[in-house]
């Protein structure tokens, strides 16, 4: 019996169930596994992929969404992937082609790679900014940041989710409320009892991704690094918008080293909402 063409193959929406089978492509394209980060996407947004008739799959990517349920202000593209016997075939970009026809008007974001952004152009993605992907043992020198910090509790949490609408710009109540799970650790920035500042930092395999990190300012952001740092002996690992420079420049005196650049991509609008300038790193680049 003859394996039907890729174009024949349905795209469904994925669930929980396709963890090991989401995990299994991450590998297979030399990514790590990462079944926490999958969990968490497919838990809290809506997977999409393609099923290989040989097993596994063909392709998979996630989407959050933000806003309201009924007219989201904002959907998050990340983990598309596409297995290696059937790359360069296009299946990405007819994945890629549904995923916005189902979101219609619904604006759109991504990180891309170098070898991502091109298919994402073509689709008419258009890149607004950079991320930086800097890793490292935090080395502790110099000056420590003088901001107060400490682990948040259950009755920070709608202070938080507060201060997150303000600065990401819309609502995410569906993936701040999951963070006390995801992480290993949930700190809040305070300055006379009022919350300026939250960052948590959640497992890999070998590092604690820092992320979300929100921050009145680079001090506070400075200072809930530090305290997340201080807190585990793994590396850190986070995604930095290349306009705060001042923090870049500070992490790499840390021996928190530039790996990567991605591009910040949008598709029908401009900017990101919110303010730019107390975003400092997304949760992760495949949920923004």
């Amino acid at each position: 019996m003859s394996t039907p063409s890729l174009t024949a193959l349905p795209i469904r929406r994925l669930t929980l169930r396709d963890l090991t089978a989401c995990a299994d492509l991450s590998e297979d394209r030399g990514w790590p596994r990462e079944e926490h980060r999958w969990g968490l996407l497919l838990a809290a947004g809506t997977g999409y992929g393609i099923d290989d008739p040989e097993g596994g799959l063909v392709t998979a990517c996630v989407v959050t969404e933000y806003g309201p349920r009924e007219r989201p202000d904002l959907g998050a593209i990340g983990m598309v992937l596409v297995a290696e016997k059937h790359a360069r075939q296009g299946v990405g970009r007819r994945l890629m082609r549904h995923v916005i026809a189902v979101m219609g008007t619904t604006p759109l974001t991504l990180h891309a790679t170098a070898q991502g952004r091109p298919l994402y152009e073509e689709l008419g993605f258009k890149v607004i900014g950079r991320a930086e992907m800097v890793r490292g043992l935090f080395a502790p020198c110099g000056r420590q940041p003088e901001v107060f910090t400490r682990p948040a509790t259950a009755e920070d949490l709608t202070a938080i989710l507060r201060l997150d609408e303000e600065i990401f710009g819309s609502d995410r109540t569906h993936m701040i409320t999951r963070l006390p799970a995801f992480s290993d650790q949930l700190r809040v920035a305070e300055e006379s009892g009022r919350i300026i500042g939250f960052a948590s930092a959640w497992p890999t395999m070998d590092n604690h991704v820092v992320g979300p990190l929100i921050a009145r300012d680079t001090e506070t952001a400075k200072a809930l690094i530090a305290s997340l740092a201080a807190h585990t002996d793994r590396p850190l690992r986070t995604d930095v918008d290349v306009r705060h420079e001042e923090l870049l420049s500070w992490l790499t005196e840390r021996g928190v080293a530039s790996i990567s650049f991605n591009s910040v991509m949008t598709y029908g609008i401009s900017e990101l909402p919110g303010d730019w300038t107390r975003r400092f790193a997304p949760l992760t680049v495949a949920a923004g």
